[in-house]
């Protein structure tokens, strides 16, 4: 699970699995993609979410 963390900056520290959940996520939305304009435009539409602890 993430965990943010309260400093200077505010920090996001994630797990392995959280890792793999983004990349999936963005597999899965990038999968129709021709082109880098195309995959912005997509990744721009899209959310993504890591439960906090």
């Amino acid at each position: 699970m993430a965990r943010i963390i309260e400093g200077e900056r505010r920090i996001i520290k994630m797990s392995v699995d959280d890792i793999i959940s983004i990349v999936q996520e963005y597999q899965n939305v990038t999968r129709n993609s021709c082109c880098y304009e195309h995959t912005r435009e997509l990744l721009a539409k899209a959310d993504f979410y890591l439960p906090e602890d």
